[in-house]
């Protein structure tokens, strides 16, 4: 499991100052980048090896607002681990209160940047990646 945190600024929000829904789908790719740095593996590097990982599957259920100024804490962990793909989840809290806002995940599958098709997990990233 991995945390960061993200303080919600002007541009994350609506007219009421509060959170645009679409905004929580960038507050986990945040977390996904960073867990995936944490293990040692890095986006840019997969790329320029020819592989993307785009999402195929995104859900998240909202249950509390987070409003202008908050400081969230996204908490993100790799939940399921297939032959092409990954599943991360997600957990968004209030740093201040400890409120659980919102609950998600992804599927990320392993693409072939070249012939757009999916692939196997390079052994060399499914060495690093950890169920947790």
């Amino acid at each position: 499991m991995h945390k960061i945190e993200h303080r919600v600024i002007y541009g994350d929000t609506d007219a009421g100052q509060v959170a645009y829904y679409a905004n929580y789908f960038r507050w986990f790719e945040s977390g996904r980048r960073e867990i995936m740095r944490a293990l040692g593996i890095s986006y840019i590097k997969l790329e320029r090896s020819g592989v993307i990982t785009p999402v195929v599957e995104a859900h998240c259920n909202y249950f509390h607002p987070a409003r202008y100024d908050d400081i969230v804490v996204v908490e993100t962990r790799i939940s399921e681990l297939k032959e092409k793909s990954v599943k991360f989840g997600y957990k968004i809290s209030r740093k201040g209160d400890k409120r659980l806002l919102a609950a998600g995940h992804t599927v990320n599958v392993f693409v072939d940047k070249k012939k757009m098709k999916s692939m196997k997990i390079p052994d060399g990233i499914r060495k690093k990646i950890r169920i947790g």
